[in-house]
């Protein structure tokens, strides 16, 4: 079973990567992109046959490694 993690910062929590971003796609000619966040996924292939352990089992990843619960949300999709 495969999972799929999406951890991005929280509203509010400034995102130098973001605005760099931004900042370069000005610079190379892409007008008009008010704001940026960046993020990132982490895929997981695990061994679990039950999609509901295995959200559980991602979950509680995200909640002591894979995401900083402070400043950061996650979304967790199994496959």
């Amino acid at each position: 079973m495969k999972a799929r993690v999406h951890v991005m910062l929280k509203n509010g929590v400034l995102d130098p990567q973001g605005e760099a971003i931004r900042h370069a796609l000005g610079t190379l000619g892409f007008d008009g992109v008010q704001g940026v966040r960046q993020g990132k996924v982490i895929e997981l292939d695990l061994d679990e046959t039950d999609a509901d352990s295995a959200r559980a089992r991602v979950t509680a990843m995200c909640e002591k490694l894979l995401a900083n619960t402070v400043i950061e949300s996650y979304s967790v999709d199994i496959a």
